[in-house]
């Protein structure tokens, strides 16, 4: 999992890190941090090891360290995080050494992890079904101000 660890040093990554962290400094919601990419890229290889899905842990653990890290742009210009983070996502992993395959892999899950899951059994439908699962809607202290429809908040603990 070496290109993972370059991932998590690389410095855009770091910075866009930092940038979310500014974005939401003050945010009462769930927040966009390395915390929550790492639950979501540990749910969605649980999911993809009890699916049997034979998905490689290197690109599940790409995909959700990668997901959401352009939404300081979102804050900053209004692009839309996923698009933001896509084309972050491309720099970093040609940086970190994954080919164009996995590249196209990656950032077409990270495009796709906010819409309605068509396959569950992919790797865009676990990277969306893990970042919704990564959230403690049931536990947190601030739900009922959430923008968030009842569909779409995460009511239990997945098991």
């Amino acid at each position: 999992m070496n290109r993972i660890r370059n991932i998590i040093e690389n410095k855009k990554y770091i910075r866009c890190i930092k940038k979310n962290e500014k974005g939401e400094k003050n945010r009462i919601y769930c927040k966009h941090t390395l915390e929550h990419f790492v639950d979501t890229a540990r749910i969605a290889y649980i999911i993809s090891l009890e699916k049997g899905l034979n998905i490689d842990k290197e690109i599940i653990y790409a995909s959700a360290l990668l997901h959401d890290i352009g939404k300081w742009k979102q804050y900053e210009s209004g692009i839309p995080h996923e698009i933001a983070s896509s084309a972050i996502a491309k720099t970093i992993l040609l940086e970190c050494d994954f080919n164009s395959e996995e590249i196209s892999l990656i950032t077409e899950a990270i495009d796709n992890h906010r819409t309605k899951v068509e396959n569950p059994f992919d790797l865009n439908g676990i990277l969306a079904l893990a970042d919704k699962l990564s959230r403690n809607c049931f536990y947190c202290t601030v739900k009922g101000k959430c923008n968030w429809n009842d569909e779409k908040k995460n009511t239990s603990i997945y098991f």
